[in-house]
């Protein structure tokens, strides 16, 4: 085999090998983290503001996993008034793991389904008002 025909093999090769990778690419699935990323993107000041006004809260929010319910507790600065918000677990890997849920609680600790099988790494993201005025809340926590 002359030289020639060696540079087509090879030539030959390397377009296969970029046929397969792109034929494989194609079938892998892509989600983006949010399908409205750009009007979130406006609004992340007010999510700025709202964890300032979390971090200088007498105490931190807590979260614990417990009877297959996720608890999040919220600092007695809230104690005896009315919360409402919304608590989202983020799965990056898989959007169909993720779980958002509306909650308005009297008491301090806010309590949310968890799926079964919905076990991994996620993002705990708590947003909530209380008398008009907005809090937030993130954390990585394992299920």
């Amino acid at each position: 085999m002359n030289w020639g025909y060696k540079i087509l093999a090879g030539y030959g090769v390397f377009v296969v090998g970029i046929m397969f990778m792109v034929f494989k690419s194609s079938g892998e699935k892509i989600d983006l983290v949010t399908e409205d990323y750009y009007a979130k993107e406006l609004k992340f000041q007010q999510q700025i503001d709202a964890t300032g006004r979390t971090n200088a809260l007498s105490e931190k929010v807590k979260s614990e996993v417990k009877n297959g319910q996720l608890l999040v507790h919220f600092p007695k600065d809230f104690a005896g008034k009315k919360i409402s918000g919304q608590v989202q677990l983020y799965y990056a890997a898989d959007k169909r793991k993720d779980v958002n849920q509306e909650f308005s609680v009297e008491t301090n600790t806010a309590a949310v389904a968890i799926p079964a099988g919905n076990t991994g790494m996620h993002e705990l993201h708590v947003k909530w008002d209380v008398d008009g005025v907005s809090y937030y809340f993130e954390e990585k926590i394992f299920l």
